[in-house]
């Protein structure tokens, strides 16, 4: 019987990575053969003038979902998919045609040359005999000098992070109508947008690409601005057991940082993870693409959950870190609004 011949790199890939490999092409064997097909799940890109980030995910699906029965959407259905490895998928953006093909997680992450208009707009993917989706996109005036990178765990919605337990059920059981908005955020950053015209608002996470769809919903339905989700993978990597959460966002922020020279951003996180370290660590490399950051300070509760020892009450604003930047201190949305408006930022 003939075998499906393994590339080297996958013969060098780590033991979880070739054994989720196996999984995968068990279940995708069967169920193409009851029917399921490619489908593409579109998420936000953003670009400039000549090019733009095209990202979606390539999964199986069935060919006639069944209406649900709930409203009710638990995390851990997010999570029941199956990614297809290496699909080709076709971008269509600016009239222009763009074969690409996607990751071993059915990931398509590409930059593809287009020269589209600056605001929002929307480039066109297919694979297979998948239908047409558009997936939005937001093209960053070269004038604007002014941007937000946020966080979203205990930053924009309450999480309480990283205590493995506590992550586990808001992850996978809760009902995601149930999560709750960190109290006047959305205010701050719908107030921002419009004291900054055309800034452009991305949401970095440690969170898996698996909940883009449902963190989407919750930062519409909270009425925060639109704008990109900057995520990672779940599972193992070819390399490890699993992904790296603070690579990821050293990562995001460099290359956000290269790709948009002339744009100080305002760099917004809390004091339950490892926000404070990273910015700083940004801050040092990239002096002149950070404005101020404001880290949102837990309460208490809050601190405790996440492992941390409650900060002290009050509000704080200090100048510290590389090149005098101005940290700023709140519980909420508004205190940090106060502080911002003394930075002149707001």
């Amino acid at each position: 019987m003939a075998t499906t011949p393994v590339s080297p790199a996958a013969r060098g890939a780590h033991r979880a990575a070739r054994l989720e490999d196996a999984i995968h092409a068990l279940l995708e064997r069967r169920l193409r053969r009851r029917g399921w097909d490619l489908t593409l799940i579109p998420y936000t890109g953003y670009g400039a003038p000549g090019w733009v980030r095209v990202m979606a995910r390539v999964l199986l699906g069935r060919p006639e979902p069944r209406p649900r029965r709930t409203k009710k959407v638990r995390g851990w259905r997010s999570f029941a998919t199956l990614p297809v490895k290496h699909a080709p998928v076709v971008i269509e953006a600016g009239g222009k045609r763009h074969e690409v093909q996607a990751d071993r997680s059915g990931f398509v992450d590409e930059v593809v040359p287009t020269d589209l208009e600056p605001g929002w707009t929307s480039v066109r993917l297919h694979s297979g005999e998948s239908e047409p989706v558009d997936a939005p996109v937001r093209i960053v005036d070269p004038r604007v000098r002014f941007g937000i990178i946020s966080d979203i765990d205990d930053t924009v919605m309450v999480t309480a992070l990283p205590r493995p337990m506590l992550a586990a059920w808001n992850t996978f059981v809760l009902d995601e109508h149930a999560r709750a908005s960190v109290a006047g955020m959305a205010v701050l950053y719908e107030r921002l947008v419009t004291a900054h015209p055309g800034a452009p608002v991305l949401y970095l996470s440690t969170g898996a690409w698996n909940v883009a769809p449902t963190l989407r919903r919750f930062l519409s339905r909270h009425l925060y601005p639109a704008g990109p989700l900057l995520l990672t993978d779940w599972g193992p990597t070819p390399e490890r057991w699993f992904r790296n959460g603070r690579e990821h966002k050293r990562a995001s922020l460099a290359r956000l940082a290269e790709e948009f020279p002339q744009i100080r951003w305002l760099l917004v996180g809390d004091d339950g993870q490892h926000d404070h370290e990273i910015y700083a660590e940004f801050a040092a490399q990239h002096p002149d693409s950070v404005a101020a950051v404001a880290i949102r300070r837990l309460s208490p509760t809050q601190a405790v959950l996440a492992g941390n020892l409650p900060a002290p009450a009050g509000e704080t604003s200090r100048t510290a870190g590389p090149g005098g930047r101005r940290w700023l201190s709140a519980p909420d949305g508004a205190g940090l609004a106060h502080l911002l408006r003394e930075a002149e930022l707001l």
